[in-house]
């Protein structure tokens, strides 16, 4: 069987099941199970700490895993990203009081504090500068008031925690990260069941892209409609029972889909449609 890592709790977990599930796999209905075998697709998940899944692919006890690009990164595991998931998307950035710094340029002889201690001390390196990293975990956001560290690194949604213990983001972004399906450094790229696996998701994510649309275009105008929704091939396109109409059936981008139905209908297409699309191979 195919052996599989998923995050078991926090931000990744929930939308990292959902996707599975989508994609055609069994979940867990208890937050307390640990394992759970597919059977029927010849996987088998194993629900781990998110921060430890990375290790584990790299060990090669497991095969693949979902985790987030911060930890693999931070963790220093023989791993490697395959495939971005689109979901829990964050920005890493440093953090301090107004005044104290204004880039990583300025951090020599200071402290940062962070729960990523691998990805802070590499990105350091990187710049050359001499700081000494302090590693806490959970929030950070206090270590500057309790003197722990002058500075601070952190994943940065709106920046409200940081305002509320004033503190401002400084500097370029460390880095982006979003959940990710990861390997081993090295393992087979060719495998036939990691690559089924992959495709699954793939559809997933190209399904929550996209929607099917339908609509009744004049014969006359058919050429600009088929313009603004080409489809990935073609559009599929019927005649109607109606003299001078025919039936179009394409693919859009989901986030352009309204602007579409406007541009279609002052075209004069109607009875425009857009449903879900739920699962797919391109």
């Amino acid at each position: 069987m195919l052996r599989i890592a998923v995050p078991n709790k926090g931000s990744l977990s929930g939308p990292a099941s959902a996707m599975l599930h989508e994609a055609g796999y069994q979940q867990r209905k208890e937050s307390k199970e640990l394992v759970l075998v597919d059977p029927e697709n010849e996987v088998e998940f194993f629900y781990l700490r998110p921060r430890d899944i990375a290790i584990y692919v790299s060990s090669g006890r497991l095969d693949i895993g979902i985790t987030g690009r911060d930890l693999l990164l931070d963790s220093g595991a023989s791993a490697e990203e395959i495939l971005q998931l689109g979901f829990a998307r964050s920005t890493f950035r440093y953090a301090t009081r107004p005044g104290t710094a204004k880039d990583v340029a300025d951090f020599t002889g200071m402290t940062v504090a962070t729960s990523y201690e691998g990805i802070v001390a590499a990105h350091l390196a990187e710049h050359g500068i001499d700081a000494s990293v302090v590693h806490l975990d959970g929030a950070v956001e206090t270590a500057v008031e309790l003197g722990v560290a002058q500075i601070i690194a952190d994943v940065v949604e709106t920046g409200t925690s940081l305002r509320n213990a004033g503190l401002e983001v400084i500097g370029e972004p460390i880095m982006t990260s979003e959940a990710v399906v990861i390997r081993r450094t090295g393992a087979d790229a060719e495998d036939p069941k990691v690559r089924q696996f992959l495709r699954r998701l793939q559809g997933v994510l190209v399904a929550r892209s996209y929607v099917m649309m339908d609509y009744d275009c004049r014969v006359e105008h058919l050429e600009q409609a088929v313009a603004l929704t080409p489809g990935l091939e073609s559009p599929t396109i019927s005649p109607l029972h109606h003299e001078g109409w025919v039936a179009v059936r394409s693919m859009v981008a989901a986030k352009e889909a309204q602007r579409i139905m406007d541009d279609l209908y002052e075209l004069g297409a109607r009875a425009i449609l857009t449903t879900a699309i739920h699962a797919c191979r391109l």
